[in-house]
């Protein structure tokens, strides 16, 4: 019998970080969604959702416009924790005033308890908290006290306990609030009475008897990388259909210096599982020559997978199913209609969920497209995936063809390939691999004046790529020892000879991303 999770829904506001409030609710091991600002009561109801956090956002609780949920979502009876904005939109509907600061908060904060119970039971009474907002709350709604205030803020966290809605103007989600997920935790565990059954143990059963059901007895094709996410779906599926499993690997060209090979190898002598590996890049070349444009690029990248897909599994047999490693962050980025929030505003097409053709043959099986990162991290150890594809960094599906800015073509590639093996074998000899999150060659498409054995060169520019991230949705640049990046650097105008200038991104996310394209 399966096992009913509580369920917490994040509310959408057009947060910067609602994807990292959903992450730590599941930190808590109870099951959390992303939902809509304005999803209806009844819908939350029927869903029988134990507890609501609404996320921060850029509006003014006062604007023309600004977004407001259900006018009844506040009456529901759901116990709810406003973030930041959330905060504002629950004191100005219940009858409070919020205003504009002339000082704004910005950074780390002390914050100073006044009620040690429900949000803050168990914690000290100084906390250093994350703000960042223009806006406060400076009257309370009646049946409201004070929780906690800060040197700028009086009214920093506030809180009806009869009615179970609760205030915080700071970011408890984000990592510079000192106890931050002990005050989720408090919210999900005292305040909703939520019990911690999301374990990567049940995810497996329950995914199992799904795919199974959805299944039934056909034959199920697998998109195979050789990264975490396929692999890890690889693992799930064939331990839900076993022999009807089949894994393709498409190799798109794009790929990492003897990645194809590495792959081939892995997954014939490692894994019992019927492996097929196609070699596509003549037509992936073929689609994008001439292309320049970064989202033109991933929507005929996915578009031919899907293609060649087809075709290649024609020659199995009939095979009506396909599953690929979709995770929930590719699908908020691509902002897909009715798989996203409506505050949702795509950053950039997933190739696997924005960039597939409208008419595709197949039907999709996306196990882990409601999974972080860590998360499938966990489920690939679960399920008896080899620590060494465990702790790969990401390589998006794409591959280099969105690491070469501008046309990509086999000698561009063959540049990058020679680039990016050589950024990550240092970080690896240098013990940093596992340290950050992605390292990696980026191709820019300008050339710069340079000067090697007295001769004046006119070469390609490169620049270096590390971020450290827990999710992927927000990142920082990797502060990697100079001795390291001067290694780098060396290694590769020498081992290179079309390029003479090497540049390091220091850029984070946001504003950036951790792709250039």
């Amino acid at each position: 019998m399966a096992i009913k999770h509580d369920l917490v829904a994040v509310l959408d506001f057009g947060a910067q970080y609602a994807m990292l409030i959903a992450r730590r609710v599941r930190e808590c091991n109870v099951y959390c969604e992303i939902l809509p600002h304005n999803v209806t009561v009844s819908e939350l109801k029927r869903r029988k959702v134990k507890g609501i956090i609404i996320s921060g956002g850029p509006a003014s609780v006062y604007d023309k416009g600004a977004p407001y949920p259900d006018p009844n979502l506040l009456r529901s009876g759901i116990p709810i924790l406003g973030i930041c904005y959330g905060t504002q939109l629950i004191a100005k509907a219940l009858g409070g005033v919020v205003k504009p600061e002339k000082k704004k908060e910005y950074g780390r904060t002390e914050l100073l308890v006044d009620d040690e119970t429900n949000l803050f039971a168990g914690l000290p009474n100084h906390l250093t908290c994350w703000m960042s907002h223009g806006d406060s709350v400076v009257k309370l709604p009646k049946g409201f006290k004070v929780l906690a205030h800060t040197k700028n803020t009086p009214l920093a966290a506030i809180g009806n306990p009869k009615e179970k809605l609760y205030g915080v103007q700071f970011h408890p989600e984000v990592a510079h609030t000192e106890s931050g997920v002990e005050i989720i935790k408090n919210f999900v565990y005292v305040v909703c009475g939520c019990k911690p059954t999301w374990t990567t143990k049940n995810f497996v059963e329950e995914s199992i008897k799904e795919i199974k059901a959805t299944v039934g007895k056909e034959k199920i094709l697998c998109a195979l990388s050789g990264g975490v996410d396929s692999t890890t779906v690889s693992a799930l599926v064939s331990k839900a259909v076993g022999k009807q499993l089949t894994c393709m690997f498409i190799d798109q060209g794009f790929m990492r210096k003897n990645e194809a090979k590495k792959i081939n190898d892995i997954f014939t002598t490692r894994f019992k599982i019927k492996f097929v590996h196609i070699d596509a890049s003549q037509r992936f070349y073929n689609k994008l020559s001439g292309v320049t444009d970064p989202e033109e690029k991933r929507h005929r990248i996915g578009n031919e997978f899907i293609r060649v897909f087809e075709e290649e599994a024609k020659k199995l047999g009939k095979m009506p199913y396909l599953a690929q490693g979709t995770l929930y962050p590719d699908v908020i980025e691509s902002a897909v209609p009715g798989l996203t929030s409506t505050t949702a505003v795509r950053i950039k097409t997933h190739h696997n969920v924005g960039g597939l053709p409208k008419d595709i043959k197949f039907k999709l099986v996306e196990p882990l497209k409601k999974l972080f990162k860590d998360e499938v991290r966990a489920l690939g150890r679960e399920l008896g995936v080899p620590e060494d594809i465990i702790s790969r960094q990401p390589f998006p599906g794409p591959g280099l063809a969105i690491r070469i800015i501008g046309e990509v073509t086999p000698e561009r590639v063959k540049i990058l390939q020679e680039v990016d093996d050589i950024v990550v074998s240092e970080v690896k000899k240098a013990g940093f691999y596992k340290k950050v999150w992605q390292s990696f060659g980026v191709l820019l498409p300008i050339r710069t004046v340079g000067v090697m054995g007295d001769k004046r060169t006119y070469l390609n520019t490169v620049a270096i790529r590390a971020v450290t991230s827990t999710d992927a949705m927000t990142a920082d640049w990797a502060r990697l020892p100079y001795d390291l990046l001067d290694t780098i650097a060396n290694r590769i105008v020498n081992e290179t000879p079309t390029v003479n200038r090497v540049v390091y991104d220091i850029s984070s996310k946001p504003p950036s991303t951790i792709e250039w394209e």
